[in-house]
């Protein structure tokens, strides 16, 4: 079977091409999915909500849960801190369930659900992403979540270094995959800091998190899927 990589970003709705027959592996680095994975990397449930209005109903239902998240780039009235990895890895009661909600990220990942599979991807884990796609999957979207309409720099970068190490391992590159890896190829980490979700965190005094994910660039080894409305770890690729 021949294996294919396209990198793509999500908008309002997921393109009903991809909805059957691949893999989506779902990128949102400042900072939805970069929270999901520290928040299960640090022992604790995470469950991403594609609005406020179902962050309410699972609320009711799980122990205690810890409501992280933003829209728009603020914190919702009632929830218990904003979408940061930082705050998160540091608030010590693990065993608390997080419902996590962002503007575009977590939504992603609901949309991707009648995919084959769904990944949770970061710059954490970019790396062990690809081995375990390279094992497993022979046709993969690797979809970036748009912020205002915007496929933001983070994103690219992330998706184009998966999609890279991909084409070295013999997948085929698709629409315009080749001209994303060509722009991120060989450049530091930092080159992400000037855009506009970089911006942002500057602006609003939300440095840490925007050092947290400079200085954790590919430290874990470990994937992550969103199944069942969870992202969970799953074996070691």
């Amino acid at each position: 079977m021949k294996k294919t990589v396209v990198i793509d970003c999500f908008h309002e709705k997921l393109d009903a091409e991809y909805a059957c027959g691949h893999t989506i592996v779902a990128v949102d680095v400042i900072r939805s999915t970069t929270t999901a994975v520290t928040a299960v990397t640090t022992g604790r449930r995470c469950f991403p909500v594609p609005s406020l209005e179902a962050a309410v109903p699972l609320a009711a239902r799980l122990d205690r849960p810890l409501l992280v998240g933003e829209l728009g780039g603020y914190m919702p009235f009632g929830f218990d801190m904003n979408n940061s990895p930082v705050r998160l890895a540091a608030f010590p009661d693990t065993s608390r369930p997080v419902i996590l909600l962002s503007t575009s990220g977590t939504r992603l990942l609901h949309e991707a659900r009648s995919a084959d599979k769904v990944y949770v991807a970061c710059l954490r884990n970019f790396s062990a992403q690809v081995r375990q796609i390279c094992n497993h999957h022979p046709t993969v979207v690797l979809m970036g979540a748009s912020t205002r309409g915007e496929f933001r720099e983070e994103d690219q970068m992330c998706c184009a270094w998966m999609a890279e190490l991909l084409v070295a391992e013999g997948y085929l590159p698709l629409g315009t995959t080749s001209d994303v890896i060509k722009r991120w190829s060989g450049l530091p980490v930092d080159a992400l800091l000037g855009g506009k979700s970089s911006r942002y965190l500057q602006i609003t005094d939300q440095t840490d998190d925007l050092d947290f994910i400079l200085e954790h660039c590919d430290d874990l080894r470990t994937t992550f899927v969103f199944d069942d409305a969870e992202v969970k770890a799953t074996s070691d690729p």
